[in-house]
């Protein structure tokens, strides 16, 4: 379980002295308790891994904007410690697909669903989301996903 593999690394940063990577490491612990948290009202997740994923991505799309914003305002020093977070953070997501295949995959579910334009999109969409939410950055899916409708 990636909740398991997140806990060991945490350990094994801390007896190695590894401050900047336990912090990072903690971090991702505090979100995913975070989420624990909001889901007891609800029932519980079907798959676990799923859900840290779903934490982890939204920490990487934070992180990106920070970084982004952090180099435009001149603060290299806080953009650096974003990519090392974010750095951190890549390691416990699963391979992301590349432009090319999600394109692939875009056009499969097109086909498959009969979709012709742009009244579509969110039925395609969700279908992307489900089969292939954890192995992509939905921003840039839908981007590739109104460009096929169009």
């Amino acid at each position: 379980m990636l909740r398991d593999q997140i806990k060991a690394a945490t350990i094994a940063a801390m007896k190695a002295g590894e401050k900047d990577r336990t912090a990072a490491l903690r971090l991702i612990g505090a979100k995913i308790k975070d989420r624990d948290i909001e889901l007891r009202t609800g029932k519980a997740p079907d798959d676990d891994d799923a859900m840290v994923v779903e934490v982890l991505q939204k920490m990487a799309k934070q992180r990106r904007e920070s970084i982004e914003m952090y180099t435009t305002g001149g603060r290299q020093e806080l953009a650096d410690k974003e990519q090392g977070e974010l750095a951190v953070i890549e390691e416990f997501m699963p391979q992301q697909m590349s432009e090319d295949e999600t394109r692939a995959a875009i056009e499969a579910i097109k086909a498959e669903l009969g979709a012709g334009g742009m009244k579509d999109m969110g039925r395609v969409m969700a279908e992307l989301k489900a089969r292939h939410g954890s192995q992509l950055d939905m921003s840039k899916a839908s981007g590739l996903v109104k460009a096929a409708l169009s």
